[in-house]
C-alpha cells in the first residue's frame, strides 16, 4: 500500500517536472523568435498617415456669390468651388480697356500727325530753296523769301513737337511709358475678374470649411482645404533603431482601422534631424542639468502597392505600426 501511494507521488512529481521543461522550452523558442525577429525587423507605434493639406483662399476680395462644395466631398483640379461677385471687378475691367483704348487713339493721332507734319516740312522745305533760287535771279522780293523761310522754321517747331509727343520702342512699335502702364493696368483688371472665380488647384478630398454663400471675404482668408490623394507614412524610430535602416528597404504596415491587412510599402527616406531639433523650440543640452532622452528619428514610409479608396479609406492621421525589413 506505500508502494503504490510512493509510485503515484513520483508519478505525479515526473509529469510536473514534463510539464515545467515543456513550458520552458516554449518560452525559450518564443523569446528566440523574437529575438531573431528582432534583429530582421524594426518597428515602432509612434506613426501616423501624412497628406498634403492645401488651404483654399481666395486672391481678390468680395462677396461669395454661390458655393459649389460641401465638406468631405471629391473634387478635381480645375473645378468651380467658388465665385465672388464680380460687378465691380467688371465696372473696373471697363475703365481700364476704356483708359488704354484712349492712349492707343492718342497714340494714333500722334503718329498721324507726324506724319503729316512731316510731309509740310518736305513741302516748306522745297518751297524755301524754290524762293531762294528766284530771290538771286531777281524774281521776287527779299520779303517773300523771308516769309517762306519763317514757315519753314515753324514747320521744324511743329514737327520737333510732334517727334516728343512718340517714344520709338527697341521693335520699332510705336510705343510710350504711358501706353504700357495703362495696358498693365488693363491686364491687371482682366486677371481680378477672372479670380472671381475660385478654381481648385489640385484634386482631392475638401474638409475645413469655412464659407456660406453671402459672407464677405478677403484676400488670403482660408476658405477650405483639400487633402490630396497622396498618402504616405511618418515614422518615428527611436535612434538606436535606425541604423541599420536605409531607403528602399521592404516594409510591413498594419493600419489600426484594418488589422487584418498587411499593406506593403518601402522606406523613401529618413530625416537628417531628430524630432525633436526640428521642433519650434529645440532643445538646450548645453545649459542646466544634462538629462539624456532617447530620440525619435522621423522616417517618411510610402505605399508600394495601389489601393482601393472605396475598400480601404486611409485618411491622414491614423495610427500605423511599421516593421522594417532591415536584415
Amino acid at each position: 500500500m506505500e508502494n503504490t501511494q510512493e509510485n503515484e507521488i513520483k508519478h505525479k512529481s515526473g509529469k510536473k517536472k514534463t510539464a515545467i521543461i515543456i513550458v520552458c522550452i516554449i518560452v525559450f523558442v518564443i523569446a528566440a523568435i523574437f529575438y531573431v525577429n528582432s534583429l530582421k525587423y524594426q518597428s515602432t507605434d509612434d506613426a501616423y498617415i501624412e497628406s498634403d493639406l492645401i488651404q483654399i483662399a481666395p486672391r481678390v476680395s468680395g462677396q461669395i456669390e454661390e458655393i459649389y462644395i460641401e465638406d468631405n466631398r471629391r473634387i478635381n483640379e480645375g473645378d468651380l468651388v467658388a465665385k465672388i461677385d464680380d460687378t465691380d471687378y467688371k465696372i473696373r475691367l471697363e475703365q481700364a480697356q476704356a483708359m488704354y483704348e484712349k492712349a492707343l487713339y492718342s497714340q494714333k493721332v500722334a503718329k498721324a500727325k507726324l506724319g503729316a507734319v512731316n510731309s509740310e516740312i518736305n513741302f516748306a522745305k522745297k518751297d524755301l530753296e524754290r524762293y531762294k533760287n528766284l530771290y538771286k535771279a531777281g524774281a521776287v522780293s527779299r520779303q517773300v523769301l523771308d516769309n517762306a523761310q519763317t514757315r519753314y522754321d515753324n514747320t521744324k517747331a511743329k514737327l520737333l513737337a510732334a517727334e516728343e509727343d512718340i517714344l520709338s520702342s527697341t521693335n520699332d512699335k510705336v510705343a510710350d511709358a504711358n501706353l504700357r502702364v495703362l495696358k498693365a493696368k488693363r491686364d491687371q483688371a482682366a486677371l481680378n475678374l477672372e479670380y472671381t472665380n475660385i478654381k481648385a488647384p489640385i484634386s482631392g478630398t475638401v474638409t475645413n470649411r469655412n464659407v456660406e454663400k453671402g459672407k464677405y471675404v478677403q484676400t488670403g482668408q482660408p476658405l477650405f482645404a483639400i487633402v490630396t490623394d497622396k498618402i504616405w507614412i511618418e515614422a518615428n524610430f527611436k535612434e538606436n533603431q535606425v541604423g541599420k535602416m536605409k531607403a528602399g528597404q521592404d516594409v510591413i504596415i498594419k493600419i489600426d482601422a484594418y488589422p487584418n491587412k498587411k499593406f506593403k510599402g518601402k522606406i523613401d527616406s529618413i530625416q537628417k534631424a531628430s524630432g525633436a531639433k526640428s521642433s519650434l523650440f529645440p532643445p538646450e543640452n548645453a545649459v542646466g542639468s544634462f538629462v539624456k532622452i532617447v530620440q525619435r528619428i522621423p522616417v517618411k514610409i510610402v505605399f508600394t502597392e495601389e489601393i482601393n479608396p472605396e475598400e480601404y479609406n486611409i485618411t491622414a492621421g491614423m495610427s500605423v505600426v511599421p516593421k522594417v525589413k532591415v536584415k
